[in-house]
């Protein structure tokens, strides 16, 4: 069962709302006079100095990498940074993104039974819904961006398009909007279909998108959660989810946001980390690994590098 028809032609335009969202995400992203007087003179100033002299973190394997000041935006150092590459779960950041712009995140949505089917086919990381029971939206975006819930995915995306097709339209209208120019959304959940290369985008666009993403309080505090726990109650059974991305509990300062990999991508990682008060935003694609062997030495010393440049 292929459960997508993406070689369709997409034309359903994003709702009024949504479009709204996207456009104050995107002057949000804008670099101010305030958000600049807001940062630390010396701060910008010591990382602006190392970046242009320094070759950047060593060893890391990446094809692709790039870290940036979280609030200014500045970027401190790249690899590949325009290169399109498939970026496996990460897509999930864009399907909670269009959700959340939606508002709404109270509705109760009933669990297809096509998820089954869905998960089975492409063997694919799942929060293990089961088909009839009733959740929230707000509870769903749990189940996708902590255990990476291709099912949880497709319960939204159904729900919010309305329809499969629908809702990957949103999802590129959404990425036109915010300037991700060489950003491809095939399906919902980054999967490798309907080939392994067909939904893509690139370190500075994934970027754009973790910066937008990230100013959503509940994003934010969603991906900043170890576990979720949903007690058995009526119309739905109990679960417990449990964050995949590495770096939370053992990087101090990690707060976000989501781990992927599928074999074309490789180990890929958007990553965002706080420290004394400076936060760096980065992402790492195609870093080596496997599906049960998650790299975490690769943001771990992009990210380690980024935070010298502001003790300096």
């Amino acid at each position: 069962m292929r459960a997508v028809g993406t070689r369709a032609r997409l034309t359903v335009g994003v709702t009024g709302r949504l479009a709204g969202a996207v456009l104050a995400a995107s002057a949000a992203l804008a670099i101010s006079p305030a958000a600049a007087t807001a940062a630390s003179a010396a701060t910008a100033a010591t990382a602006a100095s190392a970046a242009s002299t320094a070759a950047g973190p060593s060893g890391v394997a990446a094809k692709s990498a790039a870290v940036e000041n979280a609030v200014t935006g500045t970027l401190l150092w790249s690899r590949g940074l325009n290169t399109e590459r498939p970026m496996a779960s990460i897509t999930k950041v864009m399907t909670a993104f269009i959700v959340i712009s939606a508002g709404d995140l109270n509705r109760t949505i009933t669990v297809p039974s096509a998820v089954i089917g869905y998960v089975l086919e492409w063997d694919a990381s799942n929060a293990g819904l089961r088909p009839g029971d009733k959740l929230t939206a707000r509870q769903l975006l749990y189940g996708m961006l902590l255990p990476s819930g291709a099912d949880a995915a497709y319960t939204l995306a159904e729900a919010y398009g309305p329809g499969l097709q629908a809702f990957i339209a949103r999802m590129n209208a959404a990425a036109r909007l915010l300037g991700m120019t060489r950003t491809h959304f095939s399906n919902f959940d980054g999967l490798p279909y309907p080939t392994p290369y067909s939904n893509y985008s690139t370190a500075a666009d994934l970027l754009i998108l973790g910066r937008a993403a990230m100013r959503s309080a509940l994003f934010r505090s969603i991906v900043d959660q170890r576990t979720y726990r949903i007690t058995a109650g009526s119309g739905h059974h109990g679960y417990l989810w449990r964050n995949l991305n590495p770096l939370l509990g053992r990087y101090p300062g990690a707060i976000g946001i989501k781990p992927g990999y599928t074999g074309a991508a490789g180990q890929c990682l958007l990553f965002e980390a706080t420290r004394n008060g400076y936060s760096v935003i980065g992402v790492t694609l195609d870093s080596l690994g496997s599906i049960d062997t998650v790299n975490v030495a690769d943001p771990t010393r992009v990210l380690n590098w980024a935070f010298s440049l502001s003790a300096g």
